[in-house]
């Protein structure tokens, strides 16, 4: 993924069903009758529209008792223009990867037809009361999501959101100003707005996934190299052009069973966008991305964009945004309109089976040039401790040892049985020591995290030319670390490329302070835009955290 930031656009959403003749906006008091039942109703939200107990208050105090009157309704009790700009609004939300359902759209939209100056109070109060209640909704969700990510182990702390969405809700309804409320709530982030331009092409190619777009015979699993034949070719075809990776004027080949020339190098634009080597061999890993139904794409997207609400405002400040499925790392000074980074690289993040690498949002503080690597005592346990049991030679053949101490001042201790057990009460601690085996390389970016996670270069770079690269435990080691080094001292001139070279390659470890803290992001999307070609990515779900484990979303 690809943050950013800009002021976003939006497209006009589409109008609901026919409603009954708007009325103006302005309009006189409600008659008694009328704020009799909107009072009633506020005495049990929960049986009229289901409303939260927070809900609640939030709309008593958008129906204040002594002024009970109705919010989307005229006089004649039909709605006004602004609700019918919020009935589209909710029809709409599929535009946004909500879904219209949640917010009671068809219903709300069908009841609109029926509004005349014959239909009751109570029906009246009910519909106004109700198109508040999933306003309020919407704008809440459409700007932070409908899950909370820490019920399902993302730890970004997002900051207290400081819309009061009741008001919001009162000042568009009464003064007609629905749009600028969307505005003043849409994500702040380029991705978004980028996955968002990407939903109607998902959207439509999904309705069609299996019927006029056929879908490749599940027996298409053996390997298949250029030159090689193939009686799927045809449809492998079909399907490239579907989703961009071949251009529509393509000819057909002139042998449709020999797999060569355009469809090869179509086949290698979708590998390059399901981040695969784009060799043109379609094996394994290759024909079960070309075997994912479309609606599951359609599904990542929206997901991707779920998780762009998720991540606060960062301002104009530096940034560096790791997206961890995609085992990619990008870092701006600050965003242009376009999104485009200032460089991206390579990272190799943590394995999918037990170390994981998490998500959060922290402050990147300082480097360090030749760093020690404070073993991680989940580490000692499960993988030293049975080692150096059997071979305490095990220590100086890594570059090893046991201290006693925190810092990396500690004083090392013999290397003994004895404290390899005062190591496994953890009276002592195992560090590496700096140098070519250092597990950290020679250097480390650190911003302070619960976790004990950082980024750091790697004494083994041969990794990087894998395509899945999910090998550490945990932290993140990047591909270039000079190259984000540099950038991070950008702003203080003394210290040069030769310099941090020198630093990297001497002698003793060296604490470098940021005078421009940076943000960091460690994030999980599977679907992104890549600005420099406006095409869509999908990576794996290594982590297989794509789904929803909360049951119901935040209200």
């Amino acid at each position: 993924m690809l943050l950013g930031f800009s002021a976003c656009g939006r497209n006009e959403p589409a109008g609901p069903a026919t409603v009954a003749q708007a009325s103006p906006t302005p309009q006189p008091p409600p008659s008694p009758e009328l704020r009799a039942a909107i009072s009633a109703l506020l005495v049990q939200p929960e049986a009229g529209i289901g409303a939260s107990s927070a809900d609640v208050q939030a709309l008593k105090t958008i129906y204040p008792e002594a002024t009970q009157s109705p919010l989307w309704l005229g006089a004649d009790l039909r709605p006004t223009k602004t609700a019918q700009e919020a009935l589209a609004l909710l029809n709409d939300a599929a535009a946004e990867g909500l879904d219209p359902e949640f917010y009671r759209a068809a219903p709300l939209t069908a009841q609109a037809t029926t509004m005349t100056s014959g239909i009751s109070a109570t029906e009246a109060a009910a519909f106004d009361v109700s198109l508040t209640h999933s306003m309020m909704r919407y704008l809440r969700q459409f700007h932070r999501g409908r899950v909370d990510p820490r019920s399902i182990g993302f730890q970004v702390a997002l900051p207290e959101d400081e819309h009061d969405y009741a008001s919001i809700v009162r000042e568009a309804a009464t003064k007609g100003t629905l749009k600028e409320a969307i505005q003043s709530v849409m994500p702040p982030l380029v991705q978004y707005r980028a996955l968002r331009a990407m939903l109607p092409k998902y959207r439509a190619l999904a309705l069609v996934d299996g019927t006029t777009l056929p879908r490749l015979p599940k027996s298409a699993t053996k390997a298949l190299k250029p030159g090689g034949t193939s009686t799927v070719l045809e449809i492998l075809r079909t399907r490239l052009i579907a989703m961009g990776d071949l251009q529509e004027t393509t000819p057909p080949p002139t042998n449709p069973l020999l797999y060569e020339g355009e469809i090869v190098e179509g086949v290698k634009r979708f590998q390059a966008r399901h981040n695969f080597e784009p060799d043109g061999v379609i094996g394994k890993a290759t024909w079960a991305a070309l075997h994912v139904p479309l609606t599951h794409r359609l599904r990542q997207i929206e997901l991707a964009m779920e998780r762009m609400r998720w991540l606060p405002h960062l301002g104009e400040r530096a940034f560096v945004a790791v997206n961890i499925p995609m085992f990619r790392l990008w870092a701006w000074d600050k965003v242009p309109e376009s999104g485009v980074p200032d460089f991206d690289m390579g990272v190799i993040v943590g394995k999918a089976l037990d170390t994981r690498t998490p998500v959060f949002l922290e402050e990147m503080t300082h480097l360090i040039f030749q760093p020690y690597w404070n073993v991680p005592k989940s580490i000692v346990h499960s993988e030293m401790l049975p080692i150096l049991r059997r071979n305490l030679g095990y220590l100086e053949s890594q570059d090893m040892e046991i201290v006693d101490g925190q810092g990396d001042d500690a004083k090392p201790v013999p290397a003994t049985l004895a404290n390899v057990e005062r190591l496994a009460s953890a009276e002592l601690r195992l560090r590496q020591r700096p140098g070519p085996k250092n597990a950290l390389g020679q250097v480390k970016f650190m911003f302070p995290n619960d976790e004990n996670v950082y980024l750091h270069s790697t004494p083994a770079p041969v990794l990087f030319g894998r395509a899945r690269r999910d090998f550490s435990h945990g932290c993140v080691r990047v591909e270039d670390p000079v190259k984000l080094a540099e950038w991070a001292l950008s702003d203080q001139p003394e210290w040069t490329r030769e310099k941090i070279l020198a630093a990297m390659n001497g002698d003793p470890s060296v604490m470098v302070k940021l005078t421009r803290p940076i943000r960091v992001v460690l994030y999980y999307v599977t679907a992104t835009v890549i600005p420099t070609d406006n095409t869509v990515h999908f990576a794996e779900d290594i982590y297989n955290c794509l789904l929803y484990t909360s049951p119901s979303p935040r209200d």
